[in-house]
């Protein structure tokens, strides 16, 4: 497809921004509705959303050409998606917004080294950097954490939940890769969503959804749209612009996330929470921000120090 930077640069912001403002609004949901009924919600949504818009298309995947090793990465794409939703819905029970963002570029790092092992690919000498200011941020961030750390206390419980969504999503992650052989991305993500769907439906609690006040019925609203189109945003992004550029946007999203859980408490402290973090917090997310930048484009500053 013809590079067109602008209208990518639209989709991968609009992306961003969707995704900064989804753990905000699921934190709205969890005191009202278990993890598993949220994630139902999302799915379905999700997947009759996709659906209705692949058949206009005429786009809708032909799983009947597929073999059984494809299969069994669709089953392994399904438990990675289903996993990482649910982790990272449970988790906004013990900790903020922020928190749970600032842990999410340890998934992309997850993804890198899996491709190192699985696929053989080669990690950059600009990765390594980018991890380890990953890793310093990460410390700074929970400067004031160490205690609750130390305890085990409900807060560690939601960091931990955190992290492991971030592994598990290195399942979907992968099982994708070996996917785009056969489909495009968006054929995958349907049958995903379609999987997902149905393996929570029998663990959902439809009936939540009438226990929920109108500022929260319009926060799943959000979220029930929000997988829709920034994972449609995210898609179309990467036809249109350089995945390197794609990549660096993403890394943004826990910046997006502060500033607006910030600005949400300024304005509505009634229904947001204050982030509690203290500078050095601050600071971290910075360098967490940073490290995921640099090992998503970091190779091109050391081809110009190469190349002067």
């Amino acid at each position: 497809m013809q590079q067109k930077p602008l209208l990518g640069f639209t989709y991968a912001l609009i992306a961003v921004l969707m995704w900064g403002m989804l753990p905000i609004a699921v934190k709205q949901l969890v005191t009202a509705m278990n993890s598993q009924t949220i994630v139902f919600y999302r799915f379905i949504a999700a997947a009759v959303g996709l659906s209705l818009f692949m058949a206009w298309r005429g786009n809708l995947p032909r799983l009947g050409q597929l073999n059984r090793r494809f299969y069994r990465y669709i089953l392994l794409g399904i438990f990675g998606l289903s996993g990482n939703f649910f982790l990272f819905n449970l988790g906004l029970n013990y900790i903020s917004a922020s928190t749970s963002q600032v842990m999410g570029p340890l998934g992309s790092f997850m993804m890198l080294f899996a491709s190192v092992k699985i696929f053989k690919e080669q990690m950059g000498a600009h990765q390594k950097i980018g991890l380890l200011i990953l890793i310093i941020g990460l410390l700074m961030f929970f400067n004031d954490r160490f205690d609750d750390f130390a305890r085990m206390n409900l807060y560690f419980k939601g960091v931990l939940i955190a992290f492991i969504a971030s592994v598990i999503w290195v399942v979907y992650g992968i099982s994708q890769k070996m996917l785009l052989y056969k489909f495009s991305a968006q054929q995958i993500l349907l049958v995903i969503y379609i999987g997902c769907a149905l393996l929570f439906t029998p663990f959902a609690d439809k009936g939540q959804v009438f226990t929920l006040t109108p500022f929260q019925f319009a926060c799943l609203l959000f979220c029930c749209a929000n997988t829709l189109i920034a994972y449609g945003c995210y898609a179309e992004a990467l036809n249109l612009w350089e995945v390197s550029k794609v990549s660096a946007m993403m890394t943004q999203i826990p910046v997006f996330t502060i500033i607006f859980s910030e600005l949400l408490f300024y304005l509505a402290p009634q229904f947001f929470a204050d982030q509690q973090l203290n500078t050095l917090s601050y600071c971290g997310a910075a360098f967490v921000v940073s490290g995921a930048l640099f090992s998503a484009v970091g190779h091109k500053f050391f081809n110009r120090i190469r190349q002067g």
